[in-house]
C-alpha cells in the first residue's frame, strides 16, 4: 500500500510538467498522510487542471462518510469494487509525487521505514481515482485514493504492494475518460525494476507532525538480529551420599 508521500518539486515545476492551468502556491511536504489536502491533476473541458482534495476516497452513493479512509485502490479488482468501479470509469487522476515511504518489518524491534525515489531523482505520477461526494447539509468534500498493485523486484522484500507509477507517454490516456477498459488494465502494472531505489531513512517519518527536508536523508540501519538463545544451565554433580531435593 501506499499511506505515506512526499512532494518537494516547485509549484512552477509542476506546472510545467504536468500542463495545468493553475498557478497554485503549494509548498514542499515531505511526509502526506491521509486524510490530508493532496494535490492531483485531472481533466476537465479537455485541459488539464490543478485541484487539492482530500486523500481517502469517499464514494459519491454512500449516505455517511465511511469510518475508515479508503486511501488505497488495488488494480485487481478496482473495476469491480462498488466503492471504486465508477470513479476508474470517469474521474481517474494523476497525483505528483518525489517519492514514497514504505516500512519494512524487521526481525526484531520496530518497522523500518525507506523511501521510494526514482534513481534519477525526476518527479513521477501515481494512477489515482477522485470523487465527489455531498454531505447532509449540503456541503461537498472531493477526495481520492491512490491505485496499488503488486510490488517490482525492488520493493517486493520491503513490502508487497506499491502505487501505479504512470510512464509520462500514458499520462494522457489514463486522464482521457474515453480510453478503454483494456487500454486501462494494460497501464495498472508494477514500475520497471530498475525505476526506482529503496533508500533507508530515519523512524521520525512514522510521526505525521515531522515534515521537514530532514526525514528523506538516508539514515544507516542497524542490524537487528534475533539473539541467540542462551546456553541450558550445568546441573551440578549428584552428591550420591544424599538424596536431590530438585
Amino acid at each position: 500500500m501506499c499511506g505515506r508521500y512526499l512532494i518537494s518539486l516547485p509549484p512552477e515545476a509542476m506546472r510545467t510538467l504536468f500542463e495545468f492551468d493553475e498557478r497554485p502556491n503549494f509548498p514542499a511536504r515531505y511526509n502526506i498522510a491521509p486524510s490530508q489536502p493532496v494535490p492531483i491533476i485531472r481533466l476537465e473541458g479537455g485541459r488539464r487542471h490543478f485541484v487539492l482534495v482530500r486523500w481517502g476516497l469517499i464514494p459519491s452513493w454512500v449516505k455517511e462518510e465511511p469510518k475508515s479512509l479508503l486511501i488505497n485502490a488495488r488494480a485487481e479488482t478496482i473495476a469491480e469494487k462498488p466503492s471504486f468501479r465508477a470513479a476508474f470509469r470517469h474521474r481517474r487522476a494523476l497525483m505528483p509525487a518525489d517519492g514514497f515511504y514504505e516500512w519494512k518489518v524487521m526481525p526484531k524491534g520496530p518497522k523500518q521505514p525507506y523511501l521510494i525515489r526514482r534513481r534519477d531523482g525526476r518527479p513521477f505520477a501515481m494512477a489515482a481515482l477522485w470523487d465527489n461526494w455531498m454531505t447532509a447539509d449540503g456541503s461537498e468534500i472531493e477526495s481520492c485514493a491512490v491505485v496499488t498493485t503488486d510490488a517490482n523486484a525492488t520493493l517486493a522484500p520491503i513490502h508487497e504492494r506499491m502505487p501505479v507509477i504512470l510512464d509520462e507517454k500514458d499520462w494522457a490516456r489514463w486522464l482521457d475518460p474515453s480510453t478503454p477498459l483494456k487500454e486501462l488494465q494494460d497501464l495498472m502494472k508494477p514500475a520497471p525494476d530498475d525505476l526506482l531505489e529503496a533508500i533507508p531513512v530515519s523512524e521520525g517519518v512514522n510521526r505525521v507532525a515531522n515534515d521537514h527536508p530532514g526525514l528523506i536523508v538516508e539514515a544507516h540501519v542497524r542490524p537487528r538480529t534475533v539473539p541467540e538463545a542462551p546456553a541450558p544451565r550445568k546441573r551440578k554433580p549428584t552428591d550420591d551420599r544424599q538424596g536431590d531435593l530438585f
